[in-house]
């Protein structure tokens, strides 16, 4: 029986279900930023005045946080119309109508009317790793780079596949199962996990530290900073639950 390898429309139609746009909605409505996220985002962004880009802003978690920080010239896509619906909702719900909301795929951007050259971008939530396929991955931060400004940051997170020994152990079962062809079929690189759990289904791809340096490397993004969560300060437990332990990552356009 033949399979579908998992693309963007596959992700897309998933981050559109119903209970994924719940589960986003929440957060943006009642966990908003992290501790950790506030940190880094006020260290490695600290002018407020600044023209900031969101990619794969989702529901508005992190656009609305940044927004209640005191960044006024604000800009955020994603490629799910259900998602950004609900943040574009938000937004105006709490006042923020002066960010700027737009519909677009993070690996064929395209600079719109009155757009800056942008002072940082964010790509947070593990939102870049959720494009299927490396070269997609590599293309999205070309495409990202080419928005920006020279000097500009881009922070975003990742999964990480050396966490923790269980972690490990997993993986070398996955890399044996790759081995034997025996993974999933949809699946499209080794690092690859597509599940389903009660928030819907979401495809992830979980990168080796080696990995995102050289795709970095690749898209010209200078490494300027990368740590784990539990390394930059101890979170709640609201945001444990919500979400896995993950690497922040910090690069630079020169």
């Amino acid at each position: 029986m033949e399979h579908d390898k998992i693309s963007s429309e596959t992700v897309r139609a998933d981050f559109n279900d119903v209970n994924t746009v719940v589960h986003y909605a929440r957060a943006a409505h009642f966990l908003g930023l992290w501790k950790s996220e506030r940190l880094l985002i006020a260290r490695f962004f600290p002018d407020l005045s600044a023209p900031l880009l969101e990619a794969g802003c989702g529901a508005g978690r992190v656009t609305l946080g940044l927004h209640e920080m005191g960044y006024s010239q604000l800009w955020a896509f994603d490629f799910a119309e259900e998602l950004l619906e609900q943040a574009q909702s938000l937004a105006q719900e709490r006042g923020a109508g002066d960010i700027r909301f737009f519909n677009a795929d993070a690996t064929r951007l395209v600079r719109g009317p009155g757009m800056p050259l942008f002072g940082g971008v964010l790509f947070m939530f593990n939102g870049l790793m959720q494009i299927p396929g490396r070269e997609n991955r590599r293309q999205a931060l070309r495409q990202l780079r080419g928005l920006c400004r020279p000097g500009a940051p881009l922070m975003f997170t990742t999964h990480d596949r050396d966490v923790s020994p269980k972690e490990q152990e997993a993986w070398r079962e996955e890399a044996a199962r790759w081995e034997r062809g025996e993974q999933d079929p949809r699946l499209v690189d080794f690092g690859d996990r597509y599940f389903e759990d009660h928030t819907g289904r979401t495809f992830m791809h979980l990168p080796s530290r080696a990995e995102i340096l050289e795709d970095l490397a690749a898209s010209g993004w200078t490494h300027v900073f990368d740590e784990l969560r539990r390394d930059v300060t101890a979170e709640s437990r609201a945001v444990r639950e919500f979400s896995d332990e993950c690497r922040f990552w910090v690069c630079l356009l020169r």
